[in-house]
C-alpha cells in the first residue's frame, strides 16, 4: 500500500484525491516499490497447470448482427453438461489494435502463461470473448467499428452467451478501448452486468500523451474506415510508455498471431478516443467497478481516471495502480498482479445488510 507517514499528510493526500466526505469506497494502490521487496518469480513458475483431472475445454460460436457475422470463443474447465456445475461467466472485451484471441488467449512458449482465458478458466470462470466487426475472424461490414458499434456487437454476442449458458448476467472485463466498449455496454444494458473490470481506461483524455500523439492523424481517422497496422505498430504497444514492462518475446508472439488477420484494423475507436471523449458517463454505470491501470500508462493520467472513479455511483468500487506496468496489463511482465486483483474483485463476497444470530 502507498505509505502515508502522518495523519496530516494522509488527510492532504485524500483531499487531493477528493475522497474526504465521499461515500465509502475501496481505493487500492499497489506500491510502486513493492516488487523490489518480493522475491523474483521465474517465468515458467507464474502459471501453474490445471489439475490433472481438470481439462480446459474450448469452443467457437457465431453471433449475427444484421449482415455481420461475429466470432465468439469460449474456454472453461471441462465441457458444459446440461447446466450442471454452472460457472460464473466472464466476458473479455478487446481493444483497438488487436483481436480477441491474440489479446486474451496468446501463447508464448517458454515464457509462462499469457492466456487470460486459461487463467480464469482455471479459477472456475466460464470465459468468453469476441472479435468486434472488422477484427480477427469477424466480418467487417461498411462501418469503422466505433464504440457505439461495439455496444451493438456485444448485444448480439450476449444472446449467444445466454442461449449457451442459461445465464442472463455476466462479469465484463475490458482493456483500453475495450474498457470504453464495456463501459458503454454497461450503461446501455445494466441488466446484463454483474461486475465490471476496466483496465487501461481513459475518460476525458485530458493530459494523455498517447492520445495527443494519436490526434495528429485525426483527419485520416475521419476519412478512412481502416488504418494500417504492422509488426512495428504492434511492438510499439509495449515500448511507447516504458520499455521493460513487457517481455520482447510477447511482441513477437503477438505480431505473429495477429498479422494473419491482415495489415489493417478499423479506425472507429481511435476516432472516438481522439475526437469524441468522453464516450461513457460513470454516473450511469451502476454495477460494481474495478478500475486498474499501469503506473506508466500514457493513455490517461491518474487524475483523469480518478475523476471517472469518483463519479461512479456504486460504493462497491476499487481503483488500483499496478507497479511496473504500462498500457497492456494483460500481456505485461507483472500480469500476475492483474490476475490477483481482478480475481479478488470478481469473487468479492456479497454484502451483508443485517445482523443474524
Amino acid at each position: 500500500m502507498t505509505c502515508i507517514t502522518s495523519e496530516s499528510s494522509r488527510r492532504s493526500f485524500l483531499q487531493r484525491l477528493g475522497f474526504l466526505g465521499a461515500a465509502p469506497a475501496v481505493l487500492s494502490f499497489l506500491s510502486r516499490n513493492s516488487a523490489a521487496a518480493e522475491s523474483t518469480t521465474q517465468k515458467d513458475d507464474i502459471s501453474p497447470a490445471a489439475a490433472p483431472d481438470k481439462k480446459i475445454w474450448s469452443n467457437e460460436y457465431w453471433a449475427q448482427r444484421g449482415k455481420l457475422k461475429l466470432n465468439l470463443f469460449r474456454k472453461r474447465l471441462n465441457a458444459p453438461r446440461s447446466r450442471e456445475g454452472v460457472a460464473p461467466v466472464l466476458f473479455l472485451v478487446h481493444g483497438s489494435s488487436i483481436s480477441s484471441r491474440s489479446s486474451f488467449d496468446l501463447s508464448v512458449p517458454g515464457y509462462g502463461e499469457y492466456s487470460l482465458m486459461n487463467k480464469f478458466a482455471e479459477y472456475g470462470f466460464d470465459v468468453w470473448t469476441m472479435d468486434f466487426a472488422g477484427y480477427g475472424k469477424s466480418s467487417a461490414g461498411d462501418g469503422n467499428s466505433n464504440i457505439a458499434d461495439g455496444v451493438e456487437d456485444l448485444k448480439a454476442a450476449v444472446e449467444v452467451v445466454a442461449r449457451e449458458t442459461g445465464q442472463q448476467r455476466y462479469h465484463f472485463f475490458g482493456e483500453s478501448s475495450g474498457a470504453l466498449r464495456a463501459g458503454a455496454f454497461a450503461m446501455d444494458q445494466p441488466q446484463r452486468i454483474n461486475r465490471l473490470v476496466l483496465t487501461a481506461l481513459t475518460y476525458t483524455g485530458e493530459g494523455s500523451p498517447t492520445l495527443a500523439d494519436r490526434a495528429k492523424q485525426l483527419e485520416f481517422y475521419r476519412t478512412h474506415n481502416r488504418r494500417p497496422r504492422d509488426s512495428a505498430m504492434i511492438h510499439s504497444i509495449f515500448t511507447r510508455d516504458k520499455s521493460g514492462t513487457s517481455d520482447p518475446a510477447v511482441g513477437d508472439a503477438l505480431a505473429d498471431a495477429e498479422l494473419r488477420y491482415g495489415d489493417s484494423v478499423p479506425t472507429g475507436t481511435y476516432l472516438d478516443m481522439t475526437a469524441n471523449l468522453p464516450v461513457i458517463e460513470p454516473q450511469k454505470i451502476h454495477a460494481p467497478v474495478l478500475v486498474a491501470r499501469g503506473e506508466y500508462d500514457g493513455i490517461a493520467t491518474d487524475e483523469d481516471c480518478l475523476n471517472f472513479y469518483r463519479k461512479l455511483p456504486n460504493s462497491d468500487r476499487q481503483f488500483v495502480i499496478l507497479p511496473g506496468m504500462a498500457h497492456s496489463l494483460v500481456l505485461g511482465l507483472n500480469r500476475h498482479q492483474l490476475w490477483h486483483v481482478a480475481r479478488a474483485f470478481l469473487e468479492m463476497p456479497p454484502r451483508l445488510d443485517s445482523f443474524k444470530a
